[in-house]
């Protein structure tokens, strides 16, 4: 889409909004604008379609978790090319090769680690073993890209940390949930505008699907053994927690934070003793609270993985981001309320850019950290393995 055209399309909205012509737009409008609260679609600042500006060849090296999709596509995106890959789980290989016929698939580790011309390796093998494929990667002279948790224990930060200053590469962590959620970053753009003042508090609420249905959320088909495993998985507020660290820092601004309170439970999976299907924790931030839900109990009755929802407070409004669905209005994702001073408006982000994938490479092709600060991300994930360490492990009677 040129320039032109985008502007084109946002005065269409901007028009129709004006003469509160909602015929032509989602049926939710109709329902909203009859109790008076505001519908808007919302256009981003950066094209969606916009060509890429750099070009980059990268690898995948361990394939564990389905996250690895959603990796390629929003570095495909930005444009790099799927160069080659290696995994050593044979139906998650094939269904890799299913979804990328024409990939080249390395005989090992080493040979896309050795091969020059890759210049970028992402993973999402099982999460205690990223760290130390992230090491090799940067050692080797290329950035690497994890999915979360992209570290699991201290002495994996420790070593993460120091391999950063003295090879002077990247080590990512995709944080789907705010870098992939074109809501999540509409709130984000929101929140630095002063739409709700000073932000006091965040809180997510990350409840996830053991079996899910379809999708690349990772459990299709069932779970495999390390899944069950803490030792392997990093335990649940370090797996998944880690994404809601993640938002907590960013849209409070917290460069320092500490945990407040934490707890880990299995509520009901006898069957697996040292799995953890529960836990919550509490965050203090030096310019922010936040508070963290998360479990493992989206019934199937539920048209998506899981009911992800962020609220944040702030001094002069509040925003809640409904990530996935709307439960009992419509299977659409992406949905943002705010409230203010002036009035209630509900934004439609189903039209915003995600720029994590064209920013990411172009920190690699420039040398910078526009995509995702180096700092924020590590602390991150210091945080949620903080929060697991320290974690009370509660019994609550079956």
């Amino acid at each position: 889409m040129s320039r032109a055209v985008d502007l084109n399309r946002r005065e269409f909205f901007r028009s129709a909004a004006a003469a509160g012509v909602l015929g032509m737009m989602p049926e939710m409008g109709h329902a909203l604008a009859a109790h008076g609260v505001k519908y808007e679609i919302a256009q981003s600042a950066v094209v969606a379609d916009a060509a890429p500006r750099h070009s980059i060849r990268f690898a995948v090296c361990g394939m564990s978790h389905d996250h690895i999709y959603g990796m390629v596509s929003a570095i495909q995106r930005g444009g790099g090319v799927l160069a080659a890959a290696y995994g050593t789980e044979p139906d998650k290989v094939a269904a890799f090769r299913k979804r990328f016929p024409d990939v080249k698939m390395a005989e090992s580790e080493e040979a896309i680690l050795n091969d020059p011309s890759i210049q970028l390796i992402m993973s999402s093998k099982i999460a205690s073993e990223r760290a130390e494929l992230g090491i090799k990667t940067m050692k080797h002279g290329k950035d690497f890209l994890s999915d979360k948790p992209g570290i699991t224990t201290m002495e994996q930060l420790a070593a993460v940390r120091k391999t950063i200053a003295e090879t002077k590469k990247i080590y990512g962590i995709l944080y789907s949930e705010r870098l992939e959620v074109r809501a999540a970053v509409k709130a984000g753009e929101l929140i630095r505008s002063g739409a709700i003042g000073k932000v006091i508090q965040t809180i997510n609420i990350a409840p996830h699907q053991v079996t899910q249905h379809a999708g690349d959320a990772g459990g299709n088909g069932g779970r495999p053994d390390w899944f069950w495993n803490p030792d392997q998985y990093g335990g649940i507020l370090c797996d998944i927690g880690s994404h809601q660290v993640d938002q907590f820092l960013y849209y409070t601004g917290s460069t320092s934070a500490e945990i407040a309170e934490a707890q880990v439970a299995n509520v009901a999976h006898p069957q697996h003793p040292r799995f953890q299907d529960f836990g919550d924790m509490v965050l203090r931030g030096n310019k922010g609270f936040g508070y963290v839900r998360l479990d493992w109990f989206t019934p199937d009755g539920l048209d998506t993985w899981g009911d992800g929802r962020l609220f944040v407070l702030g001094t002069e409004g509040y925003i809640e981001v409904r990530k996935y669905t709307n439960v009992a209005v419509n299977k659409q994702g992406d949905n943002l309320f705010i409230v203010d001073a002036k009035q209630s408006r509900y934004i439609d982000c189903s039209q915003v850019a995600l720029p994590f994938g064209p920013q990411f490479v172009a920190d690699i092709v420039n040398r910078t950290h526009i995509a995702q600060d180096q700092e924020q991300c590590l602390l991150a994930a210091e945080l949620a393995i903080t929060a697991q360490n320290s974690a009370k492990h509660v019994t609550i009677e079956r």
